[in-house]
């Protein structure tokens, strides 16, 4: 067996070993095992940890944990007890075989035995990389399906053939191949694709946890592509499998493919996401639209005549994008406040090469408008990472986004639209305090005559609506 160093917490791992000393044994199971492995690269020891106890019932288990902290048994039916300690939730576990009876996520049936033993249980799991186990107590790495040697050759590899009961691991396979840099092994691509059209039993809320860890966590999201066509499961996701082999101009692209870009772009943009320490949704937002923005280029590249020769050019991506963007992200189940925010970036991720050329404050203006709910600032990572995805070409905001960041500071609309000046308060008096859609359309025309520079304070905005109101009464 190999040898390793885990430090549990000194509470977690006071509980271990009094579950030891009552003559059950305690495991580290699952993530915690390969995160340590991984720690030099990662930068960090693992916080979460799961433990798995052998030769216990999970009642009695439970019982034990009791004393020891706050329990929750909703987990119950999996062979789960969360134990909650001084604001920390650990999930202990007692060892399951499963049985599956039909295609939905829930259809098997769960047996627990305490005579389960750590290689029959680690057989179910998913991969090797994530079967590993690991003793605090006799301090031992129990490694039975060759998890370190894969690890160490970045190889996604199926524990068994298990892995086709439960099609999730596909997508699961996903986003760790995209956060661990791993290939997917030749045997484990035949088992995804012998279970590609189970695609539909999976729920959009678990597609959409899979694709929220491949944009929250991946250093190499740009894998994505190669990993879908060696599934099989691209077919599942034709937004993404289509760009591969959609050409393009090669004095602007020497790269390649779109394809070949956009998986560029979104390690770049991966890239950017570490440095400017993005995370979380703000994070997936950026992902989400590095991976969309080219999307409409499937559907509208074609050769056409541009300074007297044939080029490849693909007019009308920019709008066309951002439905196709909503359309991909509602399908996979993400949440709407990520999406709202993606679409505009993709609909003007050209922007520094149409109005960044001459840039003007009403330009920015409007710009940050038609942005919201993202900002100028979301859009600048994303058209850097674009911009980026294009080698031997340089890397970096162009000079058109440089102009654009410059002018949206100088009229503090980097972050958002400015707030507008007149509001219905301001306006309602206009109409005897008689509220109706009249009360809006004049606010919307003052907020584009706002945008226009007509005025740029609340005494100019108000000698704005009396000019305003006494022409339309004019009128």
């Amino acid at each position: 067996m190999v040898r390793m160093r885990l430090a549990l917490p000194p509470l977690l791992d006071q509980i271990v070993r009094e579950l030891h000393a009552a003559g059950y044994r305690a495991v580290v199971v699952g993530g915690a095992v390969r995160d340590a492995l991984l720690v030099h690269e990662l930068g960090a020891l693992p916080k979460d940890f799961d433990i798995e106890v052998y030769g216990i019932a999970y009642d009695q288990l439970a019982g034990m944990l009791a004393r020891r902290g706050r329990i929750d048994r909703v987990g119950k039916s999996f062979g789960v007890v969360k134990l909650n300690i001084d604001g920390h939730e650990y999930d202990f576990s007692v060892p399951r075989r499963d049985s599956k009876l039909g295609l939905k996520h829930r259809d098997f049936e769960t047996t627990f035995d305490p005579a389960i033993t750590p290689r029959e249980a680690a057989s179910r799991r998913d991969f090797t990389i994530n079967a590993m186990a690991y003793d605090p107590v006799a301090d031992e790495l129990l490694d039975f399906f060759g998890g370190v040697e894969d690890l160490k050759n970045r190889v996604l590899r199926a524990t068994s053939e298990a892995f086709a009961e439960d099609p999730l691991r596909v997508l699961r396979g996903m986003q760790l191949a995209c956060r661990f840099d791993l290939t997917l092994e030749p045997a484990t691509a035949a088992l995804c694709r012998t279970i590609s059209d189970h695609y539909s039993s999976i729920s959009r809320e678990r597609v959409a946890d899979e694709f929220m860890k491949w944009a929250v966590k991946s250093p190499r999201p740009g894998r994505i592509a190669g990993y879908l066509a060696a599934s099989g499961w691209d077919v599942h996701f034709p937004e993404i499998g289509r760009l591969a082999g959609v050409p393009q101009d090669p004095g602007w692209h020497p790269e390649g493919d779109v394809g070949t870009h956009t998986m560029l772009v979104l390690d770049a943009a991966a890239r950017v996401a570490v440095r400017e320490k993005i995370e979380g949704d703000d994070r997936a937002v950026l992902i989400f639209a590095a991976l969309s923005h080219d999307f409409a280029k499937a559907n509208t590249t074609m050769l056409r005549e541009r300074e007297g020769k044939m080029r490849w050019t693909s007019w009308g991506h920019e709008p066309d994008g951002g439905p196709m963007a909503r359309t991909f992200l509602s399908r996979i189940g993400i949440k709407a406040a990520i999406t709202d925010r993606v679409v505009p970036m993709v609909e003007n991720h050209l922007a520094s090469s149409s109005i960044g050329r001459d840039v003007t404050p009403r330009a920015v203006r409007r710009l940050a408008m038609r942005l919201a709910p993202a900002t100028i600032t979301d859009l600048l990572r994303l058209i850097e990472a674009d911009h980026s995805g294009r080698p031997p070409l340089p890397t970096g905001l162009p000079e058109g986004a440089l102009r654009i960041r410059e002018m949206a500071e100088a009229q503090a609309v980097d972050h958002g639209p400015q707030a507008p000046l007149i509001l219905g308060r301001h306006v309602m008096p206009y109409f005897n305090d008689q509220p109706g859609k009249h009360i809006g359309e004049v606010i919307a025309a003052a907020y584009e005559a706002q945008a226009d520079g007509a005025f740029s304070n609340q005494e100019e905005a108000l000698q704005w609506l009396e000019r305003y109101m006494a022409g339309e009464r004019a009128g």
